[in-house]
């Protein structure tokens, strides 16, 4: 079984791929590698797509490598393997993004990603640093955490999806901020699990066993 991390040049993975390589050691969860290779893709049994920075440049910088995206839609559409999105790449499972200009995502799970506007004016944008999960469906990737567990966010834009049924978690930030979403076989984290310490590290071991 192996666990393939996309990399398109978009952010420093080496820390995700310690944490999602630390937790496939302990759980028995076979090889986790980071690739750009489409061809390897193709043969994963799960796929990770992490982001930093902006939704455009991260959708743009993903579709520069050639067959990468095509490789991933087949795993994970055709073939059905569990896929988890993080931060931009959890974003960009949407139809649309509003970051700088109007942007064309996946359109995976129905909804727009739209700028944080808090309803207290003295709450700043970015949003950053620790909060506490509200989770809204229970779900495979949430076994051991419960609501008030903490995880931590760096971003400006969220992820508001069409139907309520994929939103699986939210944290309160002058309104509720989605924080994680799921549909079938995908889930995406708009916090770095990789980051987020025990709740974090818990979350990757539930992926890496999940059985959509």
């Amino acid at each position: 079984m192996t666990t393939v991390i996309i990399d398109y040049e978009s952010g420093n993975l080496h820390s995700a791929a310690k944490a999602f390589q630390r937790m496939a050691g302990e759980t028995g969860a076979g090889e986790v590698i980071v690739t750009s290779d489409p061809e390897v893709v193709r043969t994963a049994s799960r796929v990770v797509l992490p982001g930093d920075g902006a939704f455009p440049a991260c959708r743009d910088q993903l579709y520069d490598h050639r067959g990468l995206f095509e490789a991933i839609e087949d795993t994970v559409i055709a073939r059905g393997q569990p896929f988890m999105g993080i931060c931009i790449g959890m974003q960009m499972l949407a139809t649309r993004g509003l970051e700088y200009r109007e942007t064309a995502g996946f359109d995976w799970i129905s909804g727009t990603v739209e700028r944080i506007a808090p309803s207290d004016p003295a709450l700043k944008v970015p949003h950053m640093g620790w909060n506490d999960l509200v989770i809204d469906h229970p779900h495979p990737i949430f076994d051991g955490i419960a609501t008030g567990n903490h995880a931590y966010f760096v971003h400006s834009y969220h992820f508001r999806v069409s139907d309520p049924a994929h939103l699986l978690a939210h944290v309160d930030y002058g309104g509720a901020i989605t924080a994680v979403v799921g549909r079938d076989n995908m889930v995406g984290t708009q916090f770095h699990p990789e980051k987020s310490q025990a709740t974090g590290l818990r979350m990757i071991a539930n992926f890496l066993n999940w059985k959509p």
